[in-house]
């Protein structure tokens, strides 16, 4: 019995996983369901607009401008062991447009959007008024998912172009000001090696995190237990899924895009 004790909690484990792979699947499909069929709220769109996009621009800003400027230190100082210091404007912009962008970004969102959007639904929840909702006949999925989802599939896209920019500007300031760069070169550089594809995989790596993001908030928000340990566990759990799925998003896009 001993040997297949471990056998044992290795099989309830994967059931387990499997068993929420299905729930949050089907939620998804769910709300993407629900985006897709009238009605349509859009006050509650228009503030998940607001709360996705515009007040996130300073934290993505933010982390976008040291990053950029902390990864040209890092090249060049690097680079300087081979003599190869003049590939900082090339390696920052593809840096930031696969990887860092896209991937800081998403894990921002999930830090600042996941956490606040599950706090808000496991609250409505403890407090009755997802009850409350469905006894006006108000469809639940239909008015807090999905425009949360929706806004984040539209909104993140951008802040991650957004934040590419302010990455590659911030290796910019810092190879120019303080690395002796020539700044006609150095954007000559970055826009001559940058190409198509590294744009569109960024957009979309954007729009998937974006999706997972809101949506994970959402699930865990539907489903928290009651009382405000269950709000708490709700906000972590959001938290910690939406990160770890937004990383192995990251790796499988990323293996669509540059490995055909």
């Amino acid at each position: 019995m001993s040997l297949l004790a471990p056998l044992g909690i290795l099989g309830r484990f994967v059931l387990q996983v499997l068993a929420a792979t299905g729930r949050v699947s089907l939620f998804a499909f769910s709300a993407v369901g629900h985006m897709l069929r009238p009605p349509f709220y859009a006050r509650e769109f228009g503030i998940a607009l607001l709360n996705v996009g515009w007040l996130s621009l300073p934290v993505v800003g933010l982390t976008a401008l040291f990053t950029g400027g902390a990864l040209a230190l890092q090249i060049y100082s690097g680079g300087a062991r081979f003599n190869a210091e003049a590939v900082v404007p090339q390696i920052v912009a593809i840096g930031m447009v696969r990887e860092l962008g896209p991937v800081l970004v998403g894990l921002m969102i999930a830090a600042r959007v996941t956490s606040s959007i599950a706090a808000e639904i496991a609250t409505m929840k403890v407090t009755e008024q997802i009850d409350a909702l469905v006894t006006l006949s108000t469809d639940p999925m239909k008015y807090l998912v999905a425009p949360r989802v929706l806004a984040a599939l539209i909104v993140v896209p951008g802040l991650v172009a957004i934040g590419d920019v302010i990455g590659i500007f911030g290796g910019y300031m810092v190879a120019t000001g303080s690395l002796g760069f020539n700044q006609a070169a150095y954007l000559a550089n970055t826009v001559n090696f940058l190409e198509a594809r590294d744009i569109v995989s960024s957009l979309v790596k954007g729009c998937a995190f974006g999706g997972i993001a809101a949506l994970m908030g959402c699930y865990f928000g539907m489903h928290s237990g009651r009382g405000a340990q269950g709000v708490g566990r709700a906000t972590k759990g959001s938290v910690e899924a939406a990160a770890v799925l937004i990383l192995a998003a990251n790796f499988l896009l990323t293996g669509v895009f540059f490995s055909l």
